[in-house]
């Protein structure tokens, strides 16, 4: 159950605006020169882990389609995308990530539109307005996935495409410590986890800093049957290992899906 106590939406707008002043790696900008080779088709994004999305999951011809990056700021996938020719929206939590793409978009002169917001409500956008939701790895920092799949398949075109990175739910069952600081695989905590729910705001202060991201785990059903259930067709999948986590010797934390809505 949420700690009623949080208001997660604001504890990790400002944990991540501080991630951008500390140039955490997801909140540096691609350079210049990645985005001029992106305007020649030579482009890679990512959507899990640090492996580049196989490109066959997005359309062949980007130019022209409009392309939501959802909860992906930070100077990354939209300036790319919007390099390539897509017309790009990059939504955000965190106006210091947003504040990233919009860097880049003067920098480098690109069309580019950044909006301000909770993933779990889209509201600024009308139905049916984006042919692709790009949503990499950022919904462990929501209690719950479900609003965001709806409002997904609410904004996408029918035969509108969305790619989703999500945490493997079982890379929460570890210690955190003895993992980080001895490589140990200590099995401590029951799934689904959460911050809020597992530690104390004094815990969670000593264990991970009082301005640390809000952290939940969520389960395969509310993630893939999730999206089935908001009425995602699934149409791939991908795993990939933590690139710097002890367990990645063990088992993926990274999965992806791709899933088309219907018509």
């Amino acid at each position: 159950m949420q700690d009623k106590g949080v208001d997660p939406a604001a504890h990790n707008r400002a944990a991540w605006d501080k991630y951008v002043q500390e140039g955490i790696e997801w909140s540096r900008p691609v350079s210049a020169e990645e985005v001029e080779r992106a305007r020649g088709g030579d482009w890679s994004i990512v959507l899990i882990g640090h492996e580049p999305v196989d490109r066959s999951w997005l359309p062949a011809d980007l130019t022209g389609k409009d392309v939501l990056c959802l909860a992906s700021g930070g100077g990354q996938q939209g300036p790319i995308l919007a390099a390539a020719g897509a017309r790009v929206t990059v939504f955000d939590n965190s106006p210091g990530q947003l504040g990233q793409d919009q860097m880049v978009a003067a920098r480098d002169g690109l069309e580019l539109r950044t909006v301000l917001g909770d993933m779990r409500d889209l509201g600024a956008f009308g139905d049916a307005s984006f042919d692709v939701v790009f949503h990499p790895v950022s919904n462990l920092f929501v209690p719950e996935p479900a609003p965001v799949w709806r409002e997904c398949f609410r904004v996408l075109r029918p035969g509108g495409t969305l790619l989703a990175g999500f945490i493997n739910p079982d890379a929460y069952l570890f210690d955190h410590e003895a993992l980080d600081e001895r490589g140990e695989l200590i099995v401590v905590h029951k799934l689904p986890y959460s911050d809020v729910t597992q530690y104390t705001a004094e815990e969670r202060a000593a264990k991970f800093g009082a301005d640390a991201a809000l952290e939940y785990s969520h389960t395969l059903t509310d993630q893939i049957g999730g999206q089935l259930a908001a009425g995602f067709v699934l149409t791939g999948f991908a795993e990939a290992p933590h690139q710097s986590n002890a367990s990645a010797a063990y088992m993926s934390n990274y999965f992806a899906t791709r899933a088309v809505k219907p018509g």
